[in-house]
């Protein structure tokens, strides 16, 4: 269905040049980011990066039926009912999306534990679908849904902010007990994971403010309509190229990857460490099959690999910064 445009405000005229711009920025960064997590896929579970791809594939699809709705009122003089819902339904999931994203990424999956817990996956598709709705519902200017949403958003925040902090928590202390053992070998990569929380965490404070900003001004004039469409593009475009730089696939610090199945009753344990000396012809000819240095991440493992624990072999030549105790297991 199509209606014909007549007497359209000089002030969208600008609107076709815009969401175009916009439109192939978000397609480079696509693509980009999905060439990068198929490049560097050996290097770790990427699952959470695949998952983060949906974002902006669903961003460009709204900025490419915008652009086609607006260029189509200006330059044919029709614009489509079909395409403008196309952009609103768009748009709704591309907050969802980001929305279920950042979930997950405060839920640790792929950082702090392989998988996520049953509550965990149900308590993040209920928040994922009441989201939804809420959004669609203030959208279509239902009434009091303004109202819901509002709530949903103190609530989500809550979640999101709870769980980060909990995470970052874990990893001091972790950090601690690896400084006090002098357990260097998990450091680099506690660390790394403990620095990504911290990134991530300012960056929803940022979002939370701006968010904060929009809903306090409620400025609708046509006049400024460009200027604003502009500045909350800019705004969501820096805030998704910043996360996704921090938890982009790449080679990340060693061990990075060794992490526990799933969360057990909410506590997030390093494996237990275990440091072993061998002289120079073991270990040139060493090879066992029930100790392994990391602990498996693919949920393909049999269930011997349950209680697996993180062995590391220490070469006899490689220089050490102090002589350690290997005669007990440091936790």
């Amino acid at each position: 269905m199509e209606t014909v445009a007549v007497g359209l405000n000089e002030s969208y005229r600008s609107l076709p040049a815009l969401y175009l711009v916009f439109l192939l920025i978000w397609f480079v960064s696509a693509c980009s980011w999905t060439l990068n997590t198929y490049r560097t896929r050996h290097f770790q579970s990427n699952n959470l990066q695949w998952t983060l791809a949906s974002v902006p594939l669903i961003k460009t699809l709204q900025l490419m039926l915008s652009f086609l709705f607006w260029y189509s009122c200006f330059n044919f003089q029709a614009c489509s009912l079909w395409m403008s819902f196309g952009v609103y339904v768009t748009g709704v999931l591309f907050q969802t999306a980001a929305f279920v994203s950042f979930l997950l990424i405060s839920h640790g999956y792929c950082i702090m534990c392989e998988r996520l817990s049953l509550n965990e996956r149900r308590t993040t598709a209920a928040l994922g679908c009441i989201f939804y709705l809420t959004l669609v519902g203030y959208k279509a200017c239902v009434p009091y849904f303004t109202v819901l949403l509002l709530i949903n958003y103190f609530i989500s925040s809550y979640v999101i902010f709870h769980h980060i902090s909990q995470n970052l928590v874990v990893l001091r202390e972790q950090l601690s007990i690896m400084e006090n053992e002098d357990v260097r070998v998990m450091h680099d990569a506690v660390y790394t994971k403990y620095t990504m929380f911290k990134k991530f965490q300012g960056a929803m404070q940022i979002i939370a403010m701006a968010e904060t900003v929009i809903y306090m001004n409620m400025d609708y004039s046509l006049e400024n309509y460009w200027l604003r469409l502009l500045l909350r593009e800019w705004a969501q475009l820096c805030i998704f190229l910043y996360i996704g730089w921090t938890f982009r696939s790449q080679d990340l610090a060693p061990r990075f990857s060794v992490m526990p199945a799933t969360k057990c009753k909410g506590e997030i344990l390093v494996p237990p460490i275990y440091s072993i000396e061998m002289d120079a012809a073991t270990f040139k000819d060493f090879g066992s099959h029930e100790w392994h240095i990391g602990v498996p991440t693919s949920p393909f493992h049999d269930e011997s690999f349950k209680d697996a624990v993180l062995v590391i072999i220490q070469h006899p030549h490689a220089q050490r910064p102090r002589t350690l105790d290997t005669s007990s297991p440091n936790a």
